[in-house]
Formats: C-alpha cells, structure tokens, sequence
C-alpha cells in the first residue's frame, strides 16, 4: 500500500519537481576564454567610463567660463585665464556663433551650446562604444 505525502508543516521546505528531465547543458568554456572576455568587458567599461569623464570635464569648463564671463571674474586672476586657455580648445568652433548686444550673454550662449554638444559627444560615443563591443 502507498502511503499518501503528508501535508506540508510549519518550517517545511517546500520544493517543486521538475516537470521535464533536465536539458542538456553545454560543456563549459575553457577558463581562458572566459577570462578573455572577462578583461574585455573591463576595458569596455573603462572606455566608455574615460569618455564619460572626459566630455563631462570639457563641458563644466566650458560653463565655468560662461559663469566666469557673465558675472564679470578679474580676467587677470590665474584661473580666469586658465579656465580661458581651455575653453577656447574646447568650444569646437562655436565661439562667435551668435551675435547678442551683450557680450557677456554672448558667451553664455556660444560656451553654452558648446558644453551641450560635448555632453551629447560623449552620450553617443559611450553608446557606440557600449554597442560595438562584441
């Protein structure tokens, strides 16, 4: 005679039988293989980690120089004219590309929509990067 399963008690685990028999598995890849594309994965992310900080820093000095300009910083003091030196390499020909009456709110415009395209520079490059990495 079969013995009927006893109801479940309290502290019971309950676990579920399988269904189907279990399907086969594929054999494990080689551990260097693995570990290949383990150091791939780190230097993707590092990549697009790099891009990131790189275009994120180009945009804050080109709107350090925009606040720097609108709220009228001694342009003799070191930062001034260091914040300067890089903001002309960064603003990508967009420097005089409106005209405005006040020169100061033509550089917040100008710097401006420079440290915009480069925070879209570096979005689209972290993709691509993210996207093309096998």
């Amino acid at each position: 005679m079969t013995e009927s399963p006893k109801p479940p008690e309290p502290g019971d685990r309950l676990v579920a039988a399988p269904l189907e028999p279990p399907h086969r598995h594929r054999p494990a890849r080689p551990a260097q293989v693995s570990a290949a594309r383990s150091a791939w994965g780190t230097t993707v992310t590092f990549l697009v980690w790099a891009v990131r900080v790189a275009t994120r820093l180009a945009a804050l000095i080109l709107v350090l120089y925009a606040v720097f300009t609108v709220f009228k910083a001694n342009p003799a003091n070191v930062w001034y004219q260091f914040v300067e030196s890089l903001a002309g390499l960064l603003s990508l020909g967009l420097a005089n590309l409106f005209q405005v009456s006040d020169a100061r709110w033509t550089t917040l415009i100008d710097y401006g929509l420079a440290a915009v395209v480069w925070l879209i520079i570096g979005s689209v490059l972290a993709s691509l990067i993210r996207r093309l990495a096998p």
